[in-house]
């Protein structure tokens, strides 16, 4: 150093001594810097700005330090960030302060501040960030966060009405069961669609209870998981849908023989059997009998569900991304609601679990279900 204001800099390749300027230097990295730059006394007044600060707010460099500070800050603002103000004069850093001001043209922009006091200086040096569009996208993330808050509250609140209101016309129709006197009835067939039918109600009463049980569980955190019988699971599901198997024609392989049990919730087991085996029937490819095979296996250190028939299929280019999407629909069946797939995913990765599907036009698809160990 030669002096307080010159720099001395020694070229490796040619040994030129340079004389730099820092008071340069320091100009043009103030100047040139995007972030706002400030120096402000403790008076509250700008005494130096950068051209950002201009630039940002829309005010000369001599209107911005010919007022206080507080008149360029956001009324709702003023109380918080004088505050702050008294703290940094007592000599104290401050760092991530945030705050709105007020442009020229009246729109409100947000700043971070990290500030640094200098007090035999009567001095603060500021550095700013311009955090508007971050400030945009967490008001509309809280916007859209509440709206699903709402949504779900409205979705559960209808849940619940729908499980109980369905419970009452399903017993009524069971107790016609227990006053019907079959002793009377001769013929076999009929008999066995009542048989059926007290069946398919009886399922249908259990499901709606382990429906509000889910509820119930959900609103207090205490999703059951347990270990499950495959078999027992899928064979109380195969019951509940026997006219719509035997209607259908449809051959079910099941091979759980790799793996017996797995830890999930059972009424969600119920619930992802149901979906798949009627998606499967329902999407049949015409001119042929559905076939589904549903086995386990472990795999890579993971207990896995494997659901495959030889239906309709998906073009995967272009389902890709949008197969559980709710409401998503992409075979014209007059049944189809775009939601079985929906719950099925749904069901699973609330749990922690994984699915992924494998899929040709007319070839077929298969979906892994992996659970959380």
């Amino acid at each position: 150093m030669k002096n307080n204001d010159t720099l001395c800099i020694m070229t490796k390749r040619n040994n030129i001594n340079i004389n730099v300027d820092t008071e340069a230097i320091y100009k043009h990295f103030f100047e040139l810097s995007p972030d706002l730059l400030c120096i402000a006394g403790f008076d509250g007044y700008f005494k130096k700005i950068n051209p950002s600060v201009s630039k940002l707010l829309g005010y000369t460099e001599e209107e911005l330090l010919a007022k206080p500070i507080s008149e360029f800050i956001d009324i709702d603002d003023r109380k918080i960030t004088a505050d702050h103000r008294n703290e940094i004069i007592k000599n104290t850093l401050l760092q991530h302060f945030e705050n709105r001001y007020r442009t020229k043209s009246g729109e409100i922009v947000w700043l971070s501040w990290t500030s640094m006091p200098i007090f035999e200086d009567q001095l603060v040096y500021a550095i700013a960030k311009n955090v508007t569009h971050k400030k945009i996208l967490e008001e509309e993330r809280n916007i859209l966060l509440s709206n699903f808050a709402k949504i779900n509250k409205d979705l559960k609140k209808l849940s619940y009405t729908s499980s109980h209101d369905l419970r009452s016309p399903v017993n009524n129709l069971l107790s016609i069961f227990s006053l019907l006197d079959v002793s009377t009835i001769s013929d076999p067939e009929t008999l066995q669609f009542i048989e059926m039918l007290e069946s398919t109600s009886e399922s249908l009463r259990q499901a709606l209870n382990d429906y509000l049980d889910i509820l119930i569980q959900r609103d207090n955190s205490l999703a059951k998981i347990e270990k499950i019988n495959l078999n027992k699971n899928l064979n109380t599901v195969l019951r509940s849908i026997n006219s719509l198997i035997q209607n259908s024609k449809v051959t079910i392989n099941v091979d759980f023989s790799e793996l017996e049990k797995v830890k999930f919730n059972k009424a969600y087991l119920k619930s992802i059997f149901l979906n798949l085996i009627t998606n499967s029937i329902k999407y049949a490819k015409p001119g042929t009998l559905p076939v589904i095979s549903i086995s386990s296996r472990k795999h890579n250190g993971k207990n896995q569900l494997l659901f495959a028939d030889n239906g309709l299929g998906f073009d995967m280019d272009v389902v890709k991304g949008k197969i559980f999407g709710l409401h998503q629909k992409f075979h014209n069946h007059i049944d189809s609601k775009g939601i079985g797939l929906y719950l099925v995913h749904n069901h699973i990765t609330s749990l922690g679990g994984e699915i992924t599907v494998e899929s040709e036009i007319n070839k077929g698809t298969q979906f892994i279900i992996s659970f959380k160990e």
